[in-house]
């Protein structure tokens, strides 16, 4: 049997970045062949893999992908078993790397993401990578790809929301799009636009805004157009609290009187859709 030298064991290391004595058993079963020894150390990721394959992933990060110039972007949701573990710098660059093959790769579901190619392997193999050396399960989770259109971003710090805002427009405006996709991050708004809103629910709550005026000792006797007006500001008020571009921008400071719908405009955008990720939302 030849002797597996320290330079090659170090650099299966660097390759797989697992410990030393894994990196010379399989290259030592691998006869000194590298590529052998990187299938090897695979094939042990993927049997990790089904080994915590009952472990429950409560938590999890999530990742965006954006190019504004190729006009495509997606979002992703990852999860894993710990919550420090959603903070690991390897986690981290995987989160991006998938957000980034869902982008460009356009895989029609988990699958067939999970097939796609990654370098030399594949989206899968790629994970078992990761699972071997963390030692936990983790699973890409669900994800939202879009394209012809600008996109602005927000992750939040600990990676556990995240926000792909899809706007119409000649070009991003980088700064505005991402105060608004912490907006959205922060406000959870529950339309993107009053178009969204379902008839029935304005008609509902419409209905119950006069209930509410009429009921008021101040309001009896005054003309009907005035009731109406009084309805008009108070589902006015309705919307600013439900739909995204009637929300006056959370950094009222920065944005003072001005609606996110309003401060989008300005740079020349509008809102088409966002898409919101919570790590463990259903």
């Amino acid at each position: 049997m030849s002797t597996i030298s320290a330079a090659a064991v170090n650099e299966l290391r660097k390759k797989t970045d697992l410990p030393m004595m894994d990196c010379k058993k399989a290259l030592t079963e691998a006869a000194g062949d590298m590529d052998k020894a990187i299938a090897i150390l695979r094939s042990q990721f993927a049997k990790a893999t089904v080994k915590r394959e009952g472990n429950e992933t409560a938590e999890g990060r999530i990742g965006i992908f954006v190019d504004n110039a190729a006009k495509q972007a997606a979002i992703l949701e990852f999860r894993c078993e710990s919550a420090p573990t959603a903070k690991n710098d390897r986690v981290i660059e995987l989160v991006a790397d998938l957000a980034k093959t869902v982008a460009t790769a356009n895989p029609a579901d988990v699958p067939a993401l999970l097939a796609a190619p990654f370098g030399s392997a594949t989206v899968k193999e790629r994970i078992d990578e990761v699972v071997g050396v963390i030692r936990e399960k983790m699973i890409a989770h669900k994800f939202a790809r879009d394209t012809g259109n600008v996109y602005g971003q927000y992750i939040h710090h600990d990676g556990s929301v995240g926000v792909l805002l899809v706007c119409k427009g000649e070009k991003a405006a980088d700064e505005v799009m991402r105060d608004a996709s912490a907006h959205i991050a922060a406000l959870n708004p529950q339309f993107a636009l009053v178009s969204e809103v379902p008839a029935d629910l304005l008609a509902k709550e419409k209905e119950l805004a006069m209930s509410h005026i009429l009921a008021e000792p101040k309001n009896a006797g005054k003309p009907a157009n005035i009731i109406e007006k009084i309805a008009e500001g108070k589902m006015k008020t309705w919307l600013g609290e439900t739909v995204l571009t009637e929300q006056p921008m959370a950094n009222a400071a920065k944005y003072p009187n001005t609606t996110v719908g309003q401060a989008l405009q300005k740079a020349g955008l509008t809102v088409v859709k966002f898409i919101r990720f919570k790590v463990g939302a259903i």
